[in-house]
């Protein structure tokens, strides 16, 4: 996806890691906060409100960078993450107002992460 995180994402960051690597490590960070906090209940409703926020930034700076006219991905697999992208954006609404649950959500990411993961194992 080549998304380039925004500052407050910086500590995924290291020189080692690639922009694969460093999107895979954020991804999984939300996943895991929004997990969290979904498991602890309506105590936890304002860190997971945080860490859908989270996601929905990651997700729309995924989906700018796949509109890009310098993404080398391929069109058809750019056009199926930015429908993976509205995806999320519209169910994140759902899950704040508390009509639905985080799954799809997470299974979005742990599917994107192992893509990610996948790919540069393959590399």
């Amino acid at each position: 996806m080549n998304a380039l995180p925004t500052p407050t994402y910086g500590s995924a960051l290291s020189p080692t890691k690639s922009p694969r690597d460093a999107e895979a490590t954020i991804l999984a960070r939300i996943t895991a906060r929004m997990v969290s906090s979904a498991t602890q209940g309506q105590v936890a409703f304002p860190q997971l409100v945080e860490a859908l926020s989270d996601n929905r930034r990651f997700w729309s700076t995924c989906a700018g960078d796949l509109a890009a006219d310098g993404n080398s991905l391929p069109i058809a697999l750019r056009a199926q993450l930015i429908s993976l992208a509205d995806f999320v954006q519209a169910h994140t609404a759902r899950v704040l107002s508390q009509h639905a649950s985080i799954e799809p959500l997470t299974a979005i990411n742990r599917a994107i992460i192992e893509g990610l993961s996948a790919e540069r194992l393959a590399a």
